[in-house]
């Protein structure tokens, strides 16, 4: 009577469907190989969720904060089997994948190592520990400036403190002339993060705080005005001075992969401290260093050095910068040798983010004699000379690095300025379509064959016949430094004016007056940009 009574069971037919459940998810997982799906199609931009994972496991990665578990460590290690080349696929860039969510979708398992500076672990610690005091979630964040990364010639050892009562560590780190640290915040949504800031610190804001809805004016102020940066500046936390500038994942994003403003794209250009890392944010600051790369290469001639090299680079987003001129007058805020002092202080810095890249372009080599024949070598030689005073007199090639030489080409040449970044290139297209009396019909098929995708595929980046005519023309340094300056000019101007009602009439006279010492310090250092020469 009881076998009957069982079959009538509610339980009993649960009890025959989870194992049923279980036999027939076992029974795919070892099915043969005839009856495994085809993989899915490639994804095109649009797609919101990953559809694939590589085979190769992640970086390591730790949530080492209590606050947030996004904080990934997320420094890859370079072992002696592993190459730098390894760590960027052939076609890497041809069309990244920025919906990507996890760091195992990267094209490689050491992907984007280049990115990741090292740093004094007890320094790292300190700024992992300023942090730790937001309770609003960080999903990227790095630190950089002359606060980390030292600037030769931007301050003494006697000069005086910002710093309240810092951490031991700070102290040691800044011991050639302490500076305030500078960060990036990277924030998923604007508003709840400000919301969130504003309970907990509302000192740290301006005026605004006092507006009904404070937290949603201040996030329309951040993401509709100027570059989509929140700055507040002069903040103690820890016992040390900080600034700290506020911006949605989004926004970030699409500056580092199309140049949309050239703001943060061009901060990131130069070396920083990855606090927190995101999977999205380093393959977009990838496509950033290796556009940056190949923006330097056209408007350089075919031999030069490193430092010549990294210069241009660091100088592109100083082209346009309202506080590199004078203004009604009263002279440019910003110390006029800054480009000078940033590559003179940082080249192996500079060495680590751009040698990988080098690498892996056809069009450029180095020449030099002395280059190393060791793995990583770039790696070691910054790990060698890293600090925020770093001692350079021993470095290779000596202050002007390396000599490499590139390929004038115009194929190849055409195919770099094919893969600029999507805003800036359409700039350089419009500038040269005035330039050479393209029609306005046949200049519409030239800008849609330069698209990356149409509605239902995507295309390969090659540059064509129109690409291969701006290569070898003679002024295109002058021409894209001038659309250089298109782009940075606007954005940075009205960011320059959104300062002070975000930082507050007191903060931005304090943080402008401080610049504008700076500035006076030395006659500016020429930097010639094509034809023409520019103050740095």
């Amino acid at each position: 009577m009881a076998l009957p009574r069982l079959a009538t069971s509610p339980a009993y037919y649960s009890l025959v469907g989870a194992n049923s459940f279980v036999l027939g998810q076992t029974a795919w997982h070892y099915r043969p190989g005839f009856l495994s799906p085809r993989a899915p199609p490639k994804r095109t931009f649009q797609t919101s969720q990953a559809q694939h994972e590589q085979q190769t496991s992640p970086p390591s990665t730790s949530a080492s904060s209590t606050n947030s578990s996004s904080e990934h460590k997320a420094e890859p290690s370079i072992s002696s089997s592993s190459g730098s080349n390894q760590s960027l696929p052939p076609g890497w860039d041809d069309n990244p994948d920025y919906a990507i969510t996890n760091f195992s979708q990267l094209p490689h398992r050491e992907f984007g190592y280049n990115q990741h500076i090292k740093v004094n672990e007890d320094f790292k610690e300190a700024l992992r520990h300023i942090l730790w005091q937001f309770r609003a979630p960080i999903r990227y964040a790095v630190a950089y400036g002359s606060g980390v990364f030292g600037q030769s010639g931007t301050s003494k050892p006697g000069d005086l403190s910002p710093h309240p009562n810092p951490p031991k560590a700070v102290e040691e780190w800044q011991k050639g002339g302490a500076k305030v640290i500078d960060f990036i915040f990277g924030v998923s949504h604007t508003q709840h993060w400000h919301s969130l800031n504003l309970a907990q610190h509302p000192g740290h804001y301006s005026g605004l705080k006092y507006l009904p809805y404070a937290s949603a004016a201040i996030s329309r102020v951040q993401d509709d005005f100027g570059a989509g940066v929140y700055f507040n500046p002069f903040i103690t936390v820890n016992g040390t001075m900080i600034k700290y500038g506020v911006v949605n994942l989004d926004t970030l994003g699409k500056d580092l992969s199309d140049w949309s403003t050239l703001y943060l794209a061009g901060r990131m250009q130069k070396p920083v401290k990855i606090l927190r890392d995101d999977p999205r944010m380093r393959l977009a600051n990838q496509v950033n260093l290796i556009s940056a790369l190949r923006t330097a290469l056209l408007m350089l001639p075919e031999s030069f050095t490193e430092r010549q090299l990294y210069e241009r680079i660091a100088g592109l987003s100083y082209l346009g910068d309202p506080r590199m001129t004078s203004f009604l007058g009263m002279g440019a805020s910003e110390n006029p040798n800054k480009v000078s002092n940033i590559v003179g202080a940082q080249l192996p810095g500079f060495r680590q983010l751009y040698v990988p890249l080098i690498e892996n372009l056809p069009n450029v080599d180095f020449t030099d004699s002395r280059l190393p024949k060791e793995v990583a070598w770039e790696k070691q030689d910054a790990i060698r000379h890293t600090g925020s005073n770093p001692q350079l007199d021993n470095v290779l090639g000596g202050e002007s690095g390396l000599s490499l030489n590139q390929d004038m080409d115009p194929v190849k040449r055409g195919n770099m300025v094919r893969r600029l970044p999507k805003a800036f290139r359409r700039k350089l297209y419009f500038a040269y379509k005035k330039k050479f009396g393209i029609p306005g019909s046949a200049f519409s098929n030239v800008l849609e064959q330069s698209e990356d995708e149409t509605s239902d595929t995507l295309r390969r980046r090659e540059g064509g016949l129109f690409e291969r005519r701006i290569a070898g023309e003679s002024d295109l340094p002058e021409v894209m430094g001038k659309c250089v300056r298109a782009t940075v000019a606007w954005p940075s101007t009205s960011q320059t004016i959104k300062s002070a009602f975000t930082a507050g009439i007191g903060r931005s006279w304090k943080y402008w007056s401080e610049k504008r010492a700076k500035g006076k310090a030395k006659p500016a250092a020429s930097v010639v940009v094509g034809k023409e020469e520019k103050k740095a």
